[in-house]
C-alpha cells in the first residue's frame, strides 16, 4: 500500500480513464459495452450519447445493428434498472443479480398485488405467453400481458403481475425499443430465448474483477452501490487484490495490474449522457460529483440528468431541445464557464448534434446562465 493516500485528482483521473472519458477509445461499440459492464437505459436512447462521449469515430447506427442482431440487449439489471449490455453479459449477470432483484421486489409497491400467487406457476404461463411471440413484432408489451395473466391469476392485480414478472424473469426490451429515433413502448422477450443461450453460473469473483477494470480503484460498498448486491467484501477479500488507501480511510482495492492516472493530466470539458453509471457506481461520488451539486444531478423523481465534465469533475449539467427542424445542446454550468472550456463545449456539442440530429435543419449549442 503507498506510504501516502490516494488523492480526489488521482481517483478521478483513474475512473475517467477506467470509463473511457479521460480520451475516447478506438475501440468498436460492443467492445466498450462490454468493457463498461453496460450501461444505464432506462432512458432507452441515454446509450448512444454516453457511448458517442466514450469512443471515437462512434456511429449511432453501429449500436442499433448491434441490437438488432441481438449482439447487445436491454434487461433489468444492476439496482433494479434497465441497462444495455452484450447479450453474453446480460445471461452471466442475471443470475448473478437475482437476489437483489428479489429483495427490491419484496419492499416494492407491486408486492402486494401479487400476494398469494404461485411465482413458479407465474413464471411457466409467462414463458408460454412469451414463447409464443416468436417474432419482435410479434412480441407481447404490457397491456397484452396484463390481459393474458390477469385472466390466468383473477384474484391478482394485473399490473403487479407484470411487474413480478420482469423481476422473476429475465426479460429483454426487444427492438424498435431502445433504437435510436425508436418509438413505441416497451415489447418483451425471454433473454435466453432472444439470445439463443442459456442463463450462465453466477462467478463473483471474475464480476468483481471486471467491475474494478471499469471503475476502481473501489471499495466493496461502491460495488454495492453499482450492483445492489450485498456480501460483496468476502469476494473482495478472498482475491489477489491490490490496495490503497483513500484521504477519509476507507482501503480501495483494485487490479494487480492496473495502472493510475496522473492527476496532473489535463480533461478537456466534455459530455455525460443522463443517467450514465460515471455518477451512479460509487457509495462515495465525490472524485466525480461534489456533493453540493447532487441534487442539481439527482432529482427527487429518480431522474439523472445529462452532465458536464470540468477539469473532471462534474460542472454543470445538459439536455438536448428539439423543435420543428431545430436541434439543440443546451448547457447549464454550476459556475462560470472558462474560455477555453466554453469553447470545448461548444465544438463537441456541434459534434454531438451532427452524429444524433443529421436531418435538423439548424443546430445550436446555448450555454444557460450558472
Amino acid at each position: 500500500m503507498p506510504t501516502a493516500p490516494l488523492d480526489r485528482r488521482t481517483l478521478n483521473r483513474t475512473l475517467l480513464s477506467r470509463q473511457l472519458l479521460l480520451e475516447q477509445a478506438d475501440m468498436g461499440a460492443e467492445e466498450a459495452v462490454a468493457h463498461l459492464l453496460g450501461l444505464q437505459s432506462q432512458a432507452p436512447a441515454s446509450a448512444y450519447p454516453g457511448l458517442w462521449s466514450r469512443l471515437d469515430r462512434f456511429d449511432f447506427a453501429e449500436l442499433g445493428k448491434l441490437l438488432t442482431e441481438r449482439r447487445v440487449v436491454r434487461v433489468v439489471l444492476m439496482r433494479s434498472t434497465v441497462h444495455l449490455v452484450t447479450a453474453a453479459d446480460a445471461l452471466a449477470l442475471r443470475p448473478w443479480l437475482q437476489p437483489s432483484l428479489d429483495r427490491g421486489f419484496r419492499s416494492s409497491q407491486w408486492a402486494a398485488g401479487v400476494a398469494g400467487v404461485d411465482r413458479a406457476e407465474l413464471l411457466a404461463y409467462g414463458r408460454e405467453l412469451l414463447a409464443a411471440g416468436g417474432t419482435a413484432e410479434q412480441a407481447p408489451g404490457p397491456a397484452e400481458l396484463r390481459t393474458a395473466l390477469s385472466e390466468r391469476f383473477p384474484a391478482a392485480d394485473p399490473a403487479s403481475l407484470v411487474n413480478a414478472l420482469r423481476v422473476w424473469a429475465p426479460l429483454v426490451q426487444v427492438p424498435p425499443r431502445g433504437l435510436w429515433g425508436g418509438v413505441g413502448g416497451p415489447r418483451y422477450a425471454l433473454l435466453d430465448d432472444w439470445a439463443g443461450a442459456p442463463l450462465a453460473e453466477p462467478d463473483p469473483a471474475g464480476l468483481v474483477r471486471r467491475y474494478l477494470a471499469a471503475f476502481g480503484p473501489a471499495t466493496p460498498a461502491d460495488m454495492q452501490k453499482w450492483s445492489g448486491l450485498t456480501g460483496l467484501k468476502r469476494v473482495f477479500t478472498g482475491l489477489d487484490l491490490r490496495t490503497y488507501q483513500a484521504e477519509d480511510g476507507r482501503v480501495l482495492y483494485d487490479l494487480p495490474e492496473a495502472e493510475l492516472a496522473d492527476p496532473s493530466v489535463a480533461v478537456p470539458a466534455r459530455f455525460v449522457t443522463d443517467f450514465d453509471n460515471l455518477v451512479l457506481s460509487h457509495a462515495d461520488r465525490t472524485h466525480v460529483l461534489a456533493d453540493e451539486h447532487r441534487s442539481r444531478v439527482m432529482t427527487v423523481n429518480g431522474i439523472i440528468r445529462g452532465t458536464v465534465l470540468v477539469d473532471g469533475f462534474v460542472g454543470g449539467t445538459w439536455r438536448f431541445e428539439r423543435g420543428g427542424d431545430t436541434a439543440a445542446v443546451v448547457v447549464t454550468p454550476f459556475a462560470p464557464l472558462s474560455r477555453a472550456d466554453r469553447a470545448a463545449l461548444s465544438e463537441d456539442g456541434g459534434r454531438l448534434l451532427a452524429a444524433s440530429d443529421p436531418g435538423a435543419g439548424s443546430r445550436e449549442v446555448r450555454f444557460e446562465a450558472p
